[in-house]
């Protein structure tokens, strides 16, 4: 796998306090960070930040993203509306891990209220230092978007 140089990083309302952590993380590793989430508790709109990291992902700005909401299903849901996204919903290392190496995923969504926070890291540090396998796992991802 290449080195992953660049993250881009989105959060609604239920996640900052995940992402501070997880920037710090990334940023230890040497991984620049685009933060597109919100740093507060004020409501907002989940697919705002989505849409940010998504564009940045299929766009090649970013490497991989990263989004975060309450459940992390609204907000996975948003960023996989675009067609260059595989995103992932990932709650232990393991799922974020086989989402790489089987699914080819470039973002994952974490659900800041349903995971503790080192689970959460667990997930990140899966996510940036796994590759995808090809292979058989080539045609079935082929086969996720046949649009694009």
């Amino acid at each position: 796998m290449n080195r992953i140089l660049t993250i881009a990083i989105g959060n609604d309302h239920a996640g900052p306090e995940l992402k501070k952590k997880v920037v710090e993380l990334l940023e230890n590793e040497g991984i620049k960070v685009i933060n597109h989430g919100c740093d507060s508790s004020d409501s907002v709109d989940y697919p705002d930040f989505a849409h940010a990291v998504a564009r940045d992902v299929e766009s090649g700005v970013a490497d991989r993203g990263i989004v975060i909401c309450g459940s992390g299903n609204g907000i996975n849901m948003a960023v996989n509306k675009h067609g260059g996204i595989r995103s992932a919903l990932c709650w232990k290392a393991e799922i974020a891990s086989l989402a790489v190496q089987h699914n080819d995923a470039n973002v994952i969504a974490l659900p800041a209220r349903f995971i503790d926070e080192a689970e959460a890291l667990a997930c990140v540090k899966a996510f940036i230092t796994e590759s995808f396998e090809g292979g058989r796992h080539q045609n079935r991802v082929n086969k996720i978007n046949p649009c694009c």
